[in-house]
């Protein structure tokens, strides 16, 4: 097939199809941190339920993103994104009509199951779509503008969290309609892809596996300040939770065509890049779970206030990120990912200025700003590092892992920095004692930032890669997703939706 033109009617609708569709995901993400002190007022719970609120979504999400990859190259990527999108649609109306918190929680899991299937078949289908000379404009394209829908999810989950008491059921009503027309359109517009090389059987086994023992980790970090850590249920999800992951990887092992080959890790550059992945953006998952409730909870702003106070940061990320892309790819990426998170780091500290009085212009911007441009100085030159250090034939996998890895991050940080913080839940009922922890967590995400950027000055190599991003991706639209990457086989993208 000699592929779609960029500038054609068949190519708009499939760009549009990509964007609707990887769009809701990103902006449920986005909307719900802000609808969680509204969530927990509704129900009358405290943190747990709400860390599990965020959690279920990205568990589910983060383990089935390799198995839904594989589904959608076996089965047509059209195919599994489409079932993804209803799927997600269908969880969003369980979620707006949940009577319990925790059936909110399970209602949440479901909507990861839908985020995992719609999410790879996004940009694989722009992969496989489009003529070789025009994919770099169409998923620039597919980024800058899923940076844009993503940046007005703050503005209408704001509003609609604002609207009531239970409005926060609105932001997953719009789903709805959005889902449909990204339906109807893929039907009717979007071509058809496999790889036709795929062979034998998806390895559901795998996926399972990876997906119980992210379950029963989280479960244990969670639930291990309210039940004691010695008690045996958390020492046995715990312990569930490790067998499983190792079962996983001993499978990898023994398969000829395993879900993730570890060969990857060979190259110290890869791993490297990894282990600065997951802290750069555990920190920055804990400190986005933790303020939008500061600023709620402890400074008095309405949801709307709360949602637009980030907004800045995807500004910078979005005129930025690009420029940073290119200037590692002229002078190699370790100056960028070793200064890049140490600025992050310091926006992070400065959110300790934040106390009940909350003014914006002297106590959120100053950090707000220092925080974005840290992540625009480091996302770009850690993505396109993760893939450079992976071989071509891998670059899709190493895409894919880069972006779980974030993910996991994201997870264990929510489930772990409240009760390393000291945040329990007569601390979150309490403004003086949350607006303590908060600031004893956030100085944890800074000091984990500074960790990652000295990490990256003596792991780091300036090995230029092949070629360089040709667009950026806004990580804080999406936390905690990597940034997505560029030229990658359509049988293997997996690109970030941005969880939780």
């Amino acid at each position: 097939m000699s592929g779609l033109a960029y500038s054609s009617p068949a190519g708009r609708w499939v760009l549009t199809a990509t964007i609707l569709g990887s769009g809701i995901a990103a902006i449920d993400a986005t909307v719900v941190n802000i609808a969680l002190p509204a969530i927990g007022r509704s129900f009358g719970t405290g943190l747990q339920v709400l860390q599990w609120v965020v959690t279920a979504y990205t568990l589910t999400l983060a383990g089935l993103l390799l198995l839904a990859g594989a589904l959608g190259d076996r089965y047509g990527r059209r195919r599994v994104f489409t079932v993804g999108v209803v799927w997600f649609a269908a969880a969003s109306v369980l979620c707006g009509v949940a009577p319990s918190g925790w059936l909110l929680v399970a209602a949440r899991a479901l909507q990861g199951i839908g985020a995992a299937l719609l999410t790879p078949g996004s940009l694989a289908i722009l992969q496989a779509s489009f003529r070789t000379e025009d994919r770099s404009k169409a998923i620039g394209a597919w980024s800058g503008l899923g940076g844009v829908a993503t940046a007005i999810g703050p503005f209408l989950g704001g509003w609609l969290v604002g609207l009531g008491a239970d409005s926060w059921r609105l932001i997953f009503a719009i789903n709805v309609p959005i889902a449909a027309a990204v339906v109807l359109i893929t039907w009717r517009h979007v071509p058809e892809s496999r790889d036709e090389q795929a062979s034998g059987h998806v390895d559901l086994f795998s996926g399972g596996l990876v997906t119980l023992g992210l379950i029963g980790v989280t479960y244990g970090l969670i639930e291990g300040q309210a039940l004691g850590w010695g008690s045996w249920q958390v020492l046995a999800a715990l312990l569930a939770g490790a067998l499983f992951i190792a079962g996983f990887l001993w499978r990898q092992t023994r398969l000829t065509h395993p879900m993730l080959p570890l060969e990857l890790f060979r190259s110290a550059q890869f791993s490297a890049t990894n282990v600065v992945t997951f802290i750069v953006y555990g920190a920055l998952g804990g400190a986005l779970f933790l303020l939008p409730i500061q600023l709620q909870q402890v400074a008095g702003y309405s949801p709307l206030q709360a949602g637009v106070s980030l907004l800045p940061v995807t500004i910078v990320m979005l005129l930025l990120s690009s420029r940073s892309g290119a200037l590692a790819a002229r002078i190699g990426p370790r100056l960028q990912m070793s200064a890049g998170p140490i600025v992050a780091g310091i926006g992070m500290a400065l959110y300790t200025r934040i106390d009940a009085d909350g003014a914006y212009l002297t106590e959120v911007l100053p950090a707000v700003l220092v925080l974005g441009l840290g992540l625009a100085i480091t996302v770009a030159p850690l993505t396109s590092t993760a893939l450079s250090a992976a071989p071509e034939t891998h670059a899709g996998m190493a895409s894919a892992v880069n972006n779980d890895v974030a993910r996991a991050a994201g997870l264990v940080a929510v489930a772990v920095l409240p009760a390393a913080a000291g945040i329990t839940s007569a601390a979150y009922a309490s403004p003086d004692l949350l607006s303590a922890g908060f600031h004893r967590a956030v100085l944890i995400c800074a000091v984990l930032c500074v960790v990652a950027g000295l990490l990256a000055a003596v792991t780091i190599s300036n090995r230029k890669p092949a070629e360089a991003p040709s667009f950026s991706h806004c990580a804080v639209c999406e936390p905690p997703a990597a940034a997505t990457p560029v030229a990658v086989p359509a049988s293997r993208s997996l690109p970030s939706p941005p969880e939780s």
